[in-house]
């Protein structure tokens, strides 16, 4: 058992500003050695997320306490029984395991694993264990990852390698945002780079969205959407063709368009850029009983599709290769859309990312050793 530092959140349904009432604390806890099937990952870099976020306000409820964080990269140092990577190996973390034996897992990444959902909801890994402690009682693991932390223990099901070379900020992301984001175009879309398409959030996932549009387009042309000017002067430096506010849409429209802003409104906004016969892919996640209004008939009379996809319909150690090719051939260049902050600013990290003034904050843990056994 080895001491370390750990962002804990030890209570839900927290209040703003964060910085003020800091529901995240820096606490020293305590971590198990990995047991068969996990692994040992020093945490190099963490981004910050809305579904960190939608933990700490309460709207996706989950057991408390627990050490929050499920977008990270992190180099290997020690494994379990009957896990083959090596120590030294850069991983990236994934924030749903698969299991490779439910129903689920057979659709190809249409359908989250049933295993790994259940151990997401519990605050647990994948085989149900827990490998946290704080005061003598059991730390809650967020999405099989809990990355706000110098060091993570993981199930090696939740891990991808990556060459050790990528930058671990550029790493990080490419385990949710870009997974999500991406994959939103390429397995749910089916996104060629020929056709025209719209991104409706400029969030970390939507930003992320904009650069895989832009790094596999061959013909197509691309719309961004938000409602902060910042962010579409941004987009426009990323290869947009085109920005606005929902307000200035216009009829402006695309075959293929991604809401990644996860509320209602956006929703509204994504489907009237739908054009005719296009395919509108959802990835946001808006608060529960969240509900948008739409018309039938603009789907039935206008052929249109709505897809919802989680994770990106991804299969992660399939995808992200991918993603980390197009880093490589210098189409996909994260490095624009991260800014990296120490992880002791963690609470106002998490103000910034409610009032959407960030696109992709990462965080980096103090480089401190392990200490105990």
């Amino acid at each position: 058992m080895k001491l370390i530092q750990a962002a804990v959140l030890e209570q839900r349904e927290n209040s703003r500003p964060y910085a003020q009432y800091r529901p995240l604390t820096l606490r020293e806890v305590q971590l198990d050695a990995p047991g068969p099937g996990e692994v040992l990952v020093r945490i190099t870099a963490a981004g910050l997320c809305h579904s960190d976020l939608s933990v700490i306000d309460g709207n996706r409820p989950r057991p408390v306490p627990m050490v929050l964080g499920h977008e990270s990269a992190g180099i290997v140092e020690q494994v379990g029984a009957g896990v083959d990577l090596e120590i030294g190996q850069q991983v990236i973390s994934v924030f749903l395991p698969r299991c490779e034996n439910c129903a689920a897992c057979a659709t190809g990444g249409k359908l989250p694993c049933t295993a790994g959902t259940e151990a997401n909801t519990a605050g647990t890994l994948l085989t149900g264990a827990r490998r946290l402690q704080f005061e003598g009682h059991s730390v809650h693991h967020h999405l099989g990852v809990s990355a706000f932390a110098q060091y993570a223990v993981m199930d090696a099901r939740s891990v991808v390698p990556v060459g050790n070379d990528v930058p671990p900020e550029v790493a990080a992301v490419l385990g949710c945002a870009v997974l999500t984001g991406g994959g939103a175009l390429r397995n749910a879309a089916r996104a060629t780079g020929s056709e025209d398409v719209a991104i409706v959030g400029l969030g970390g996932v939507g930003m992320a969205a904009l650069l895989v549009a832009v790094g596999q387009r061959t013909t197509g042309t691309i719309l961004a959407v938000d409602s902060n000017t910042d962010k579409l002067a941004v987009a426009q430096e990323l290869g947009a063709d085109q920005v606005c506010t929902p307000q200035e849409l216009q009829g402006r429209t695309a075959s293929i368009v991604v809401e990644a802003a996860g509320h209602p409104k956006a929703f509204e906004t994504a489907l009237e850029a739908t054009a005719v016969g296009g395919t509108l892919v959802t990835v946001g996640l808006p608060a529960p009983g969240a509900m948008s209004s739409i018309e039938p008939l603009s789907l039935t009379a206008g052929a249109r599709t709505i897809i919802g996809s989680y994770m990106g319909s991804a299969l992660p150690a399939k995808d992200i290769p991918y993603y980390e090719g197009l880093w490589r051939a210098g189409k996909l260049p994260l490095q624009q859309l991260v800014r990296t902050r120490p992880m002791a600013e963690i609470n106002e990290a998490l103000d910034e990312l409610a009032e959407g003034r960030s696109v992709r904050q990462v965080l980096l843990p103090l480089d401190v050793g392990l200490r105990g056994d």
